[in-house]
């Protein structure tokens, strides 16, 4: 087993403290913290057929999306998503919220965010939806219609 070496990605309002890489759990998990400003609406909605992500609420509270039904979720309170089930997250609070996500297998990597960041940080304005989808597909996440 190789140590997990943190690493950090800030996606405009969005930051991610990468902590487990599919490197460091031969495959099996990758998790990765994250923190949401309040008022903030990420990521697209969207699924994902090659992994299940479970959300660990920290702090404050993400309002999640999945398969059509809102649930809330704060410390303490955790939500499975199953492959294939279309989902996203905003945070409707006025405090930033932080949460601790989970994949298995260890399929989305920090690769991912970075690829996000870019797409972000080359936009003169807001990001192009194409960008971010080509992105999105190719690290095995659908974009909702």
């Amino acid at each position: 087993m190789i140590a997990a070496r943190a690493e950090d990605i800030q996606v405009g309002p969005l930051a991610i403290r990468f902590l487990v890489d599919a490197e460091a759990s031969s495959g099996s998990a990758t998790m990765f913290e994250f923190t949401v400003p309040a008022g903030s609406r990420v990521p697209v909605s969207h699924s994902h057929d090659a992994y299940e992500e479970t959300i660990y609420g920290l702090d404050g509270v993400l309002t999640w999306t999945v398969d059509g039904s809102e649930t809330e979720v704060g410390p303490g309170r955790a939500i499975c998503i199953p492959r294939g089930v279309v989902h996203g997250f905003d945070n409707r609070g006025d405090s930033d919220a932080r949460a601790l996500a989970v994949v298995t297998p260890g399929v989305l990597g920090p690769g991912y965010f970075r690829d996000l960041r870019a797409v972000v940080e080359e936009a003169a304005g807001p990001p192009d939806p194409a960008a971010i989808g080509a992105v999105m597909l190719r690290h095995g996440l659908t974009p909702a219609p």
